[in-house]
């Protein structure tokens, strides 16, 4: 169910959908998805770089 959500929120088509909130709100959500993305990413290459050692 978590892992549900996390991935309905970093889904690029859900991005672009039209919301009700204001725009603060929206660049808001975006800020948090690029941060998400970010960590995960980062996650990703320290685990290869662990494993190559």
């Amino acid at each position: 169910m978590f892992l549900k959500r996390i991935l309905y929120y970093l889904n690029p088509a859900t991005l672009f959908g039209k919301s009700d909130h204001d725009v603060n709100l929206k660049f808001m959500h975006g800020i948090n998805r690029i941060s998400i993305l970010m960590f995960l990413a980062c996650g990703v290459v320290m685990a290869v770089r662990a494993c190559l050692r």
